[in-house]
């Protein structure tokens, strides 16, 4: 199948899946059907074309598959009563209700994945699951957990759901509020993973983090007053105003410092520091709003030299008291303080981080403590920590800089 067609079918999937949910009530079921259809689509629109309306193609395909299911199980409990469906009036919406409805299912599948029967981690897994289509590897690694135990995650909160009896349908406001910051933190994930994917020779995956963009476009316009939700959406389109900057002519890894600010999105720029800009004077500032206007630091200096370090470091340290305990927050906030204080102090930063299990091994507590190395002129050091950076990551664009990183020193070191 062509690209543009995986992409259109990682587009309509959770929109579909979202409509079959709603109308079976039945996750898992639904899951299995939609892959189905998925499957089916990828093998013969290729041959076939791709229909006049793909997504209640779809549908319909989804809807025969589980119905089967259905009428396989109500025969045997002989209850073939219950089966009266008619999917032609079900799932057939007119013109003027079609881009609601794909708006509708696809923000129902967020907000129902962020169940409140769910553990927060669980939510979120499972909408990383089930809205982004990421893999139970790529969620482990977000989570920092191995691959085996995100996998009884999951399938655990599938289960909770099916038990759980809850309607599925747009909550109330009520449980809107109680079910945002998952949602908020789930489209945080989708977005980070696809601006820089976690694993394989593509430095970001496009598709992931324009669908966390337009997702939290969807709810915002749900939520237009709250400054977390304004303030995540400005921090995604300030973080990829710099995407095509981030990547040289071969997709090797360009970082901040000596990328082409002329190549970053002025437009995204200005529509992010707007909306951050509004949302700091909503009221209570939030983790998020703080994120963007780190971002807006970085993307309004015309050079690293020329950008507000003490700022962001003061800013880093009000996202500290908001967010708490956060290692990968004390990994930014080292650069920033190395920028200021020089890079000794952020190295005593970071002493703490080896023996916190969940990033003493992570490639990420490495790689910086090279690039800090290097600042300071101990050249072997830096080496040492970017060959352990690169052997850690699986992301190969990461790992070939690094290692080119390491190469550059040890030369100079001969």
């Amino acid at each position: 199948m062509s690209r543009a067609g995986e992409h259109l079918l990682r587009e309509l999937a959770p929109q579909v899946l979202g409509a079959v949910v709603r109308r079976y009530r039945d996750f898992e079921a639904a899951e299995d059907a939609v892959q189905e259809a998925l499957l089916v689509a990828s093998l013969t629109w290729p041959r076939d074309g791709v229909p006049d309306n793909p997504r209640a193609w779809l549908i319909q395909v989804a809807a025969r598959r589980i119905t089967d299911q259905l009428r396989s199980e109500a025969a045997r409990r002989r209850r073939e009563t219950v089966l009266a469906v008619t999917l032609e009036d079900d799932f057939a919406p007119s013109p003027d209700s079609e881009h609601e409805a794909e708006k509708e299912d696809t923000l129902l599948l967020l907000f129902m994945c962020c169940h409140p029967a769910l553990t927060r981690t669980s939510a979120i897994a499972l909408t990383l699951r089930a809205v982004a289509g990421l893999s139970t590897a790529e969620i482990a690694h977000a989570f920092l957990v191995p691959e085996a135990t995100m996998a009884q995650r999951i399938s655990r909160a599938k289960q909770l759901i099916k038990k759980s009896g809850v309607v599925f349908q747009m909550p109330t406001e009520s449980e809107r509020d109680e079910r945002l910051s998952a949602v908020l933190h789930v489209l945080y994930l989708i977005f980070n993973e696809g601006y820089s994917s976690s694993s394989g020779s593509s430095l970001s995956r496009v598709d992931l983090s324009s669908e966390a963009i337009r997702l939290s476009r969807g709810v915002r316009q749900l939520l237009p007053g709250d400054p977390e939700v304004t303030g995540l959406l400005s921090l995604m389109l300030l973080t990829d105003a710099r995407r095509r900057a981030r990547t040289g002519p071969d997709g090797e890894l360009v970082p901040l410092d000596e990328q082409d600010r002329a190549l970053w999105d002025r437009e995204s720029i200005a529509e992010g520091v707007e909306l951050v800009s509004g949302a700091l004077t909503q009221g209570a500032i939030g983790a998020y709003q703080l994120q963007a206007a780190i971002a807006a630091c970085h993307d309004e200096a015309e050079s690293t030299d020329a950008t507000d370090w003490p700022q962001i470091l003061a800013l880093y340290g009000l996202l500290e008291r908001v967010s708490g305990d956060n290692p990968m927050l004390t990994l930014n906030k080292a650069v920033a303080l190395a920028m200021v204080q020089g890079p000794q102090a952020a190295l005593r930063l970071l002493e703490p981080l080896s023996l916190d299990q969940r990033v003493a091994s992570h490639h990420r507590l490495f790689a910086v403590r090279g690039h800090l190395y290097e600042r300071s002129g101990e050249h072997a050091l830096a080496v040492h920590h970017y060959q352990a950076a690169a052997a850690r990551t699986s992301s190969t664009p990461e790992r070939n800089y690094l290692l080119m990183k390491a190469a550059r020193l040890r030369d100079q070191l001969s």
